[in-house]
């Protein structure tokens, strides 16, 4: 039996479902997901390995109009997309239009493969509204075929992975069979922290905080992990540690609980929080912290 294998790459705007989407189809939790538009600023890779079929599928940040230079590092990353993917997955929803972005549609119109555009969130819908949505992106996409969604609820998830394993070209694996992702396991450390600060702050500060990991020690039961909280302003800071440390405490310790079932060990976590002026503008900060600024 012959062997497939390819990229699928995710694509859309913000907050549409990418990264629930991303996570059900690879069947593991992979990408963080939030309410929040912006969650995901990387992008992230999640390996999916049958005997017979190795499927590399891509998250990618929202697409947006850059405001400062982690944005458009963001950008660079969803854009990256387009060029490697054997198959196009165009997320959307039944709120957004065509014309939000259009720049980065009309890339994906040009494109020379297999694209998907999948409708998302059809469960707050109805079926005369998903018609007129399914011909209005007909129209915009002729090429793309549509499929309506639920990631919320997993409706249609398993149609959309069919579809994909019969697009996908007869290939030898790109990576071991054993592997489920390209990211290192700092890597997820900094994105579950990020994750808890996302769902615990409010207004600017989750989307002024970064997060590193300075020191990963890991045994058979054990892993004892240092990470720095940086954020832009001194203000902030305190935000972040709340009053007597509540605030930051809570935050370890949800994503103390979250780290343990990532990685089935006990986890000893230690915080702490830096000032890093405008890192998010900083071409050296960015490339510290692992952003695309080509």
């Amino acid at each position: 039996m012959a062997h497939k294998a390819g990229f699928v790459n995710i694509v859309g705007n913000p907050n549409v479902g990418k990264s629930t989407l991303m996570n059900l189809l690879v069947g593991e939790r992979i990408s963080i997901t939030t309410f929040k538009a912006q969650t995901t600023r990387h992008r992230i890779m999640g390996i999916l390995n049958t005997e017979d079929m190795q499927i590399c599928f891509s998250d990618t940040p929202g697409v947006l109009k850059p405001n400062y230079k982690l944005q458009e590092s963001m950008l660079n990353f969803s854009e990256s997309a387009l060029q490697d993917a054997d198959v196009l997955l165009y997320v959307t929803d039944m709120v957004e239009t065509p014309d939000k972005n259009s720049e980065f549609l009309d890339k994906v119109s040009r494109m020379n493969v297999p694209v998907l555009v999948l409708i998302n969130k059809i469960d707050l819908s109805n079926q005369n509204d998903l018609g007129e949505k399914v011909t209005l992106w007909h129209e915009v996409l002729p090429q793309a075929e549509i499929i309506p969604i639920s990631a919320k609820c997993k409706f249609g998830v398993d149609m959309v992975l069919k579809r994909i394993k019969e697009l996908l070209p007869d290939s030898p694996p790109y990576f071991g069979k054993d592997q489920w992702t390209d990211k290192p396991a700092r890597f997820f450390v900094t994105e579950i922290i990020r994750e808890k600060i996302l769902l615990y702050y409010d207004k600017e500060i989750p989307y002024s905080v970064e997060v590193m990991v300075e020191q990963f020690k890991e045994d058979k039961n054990t892993i004892h992990i240092n990470a720095v909280i940086f954020v832009e302003r001194e203000s902030q800071k305190g935000i972040i540690i709340g009053h007597q440390g509540v605030a930051l405490k809570k935050v370890s310790t949800e994503a103390r609980k979250a780290l343990e079932k990532f990685f089935g060990k006990t986890i000893y976590l230690e915080t702490f929080v830096k000032v890093d002026k405008d890192w998010r503008n900083s071409d050296k900060e960015l490339k510290n912290f692992g952003y695309n600024l080509d």
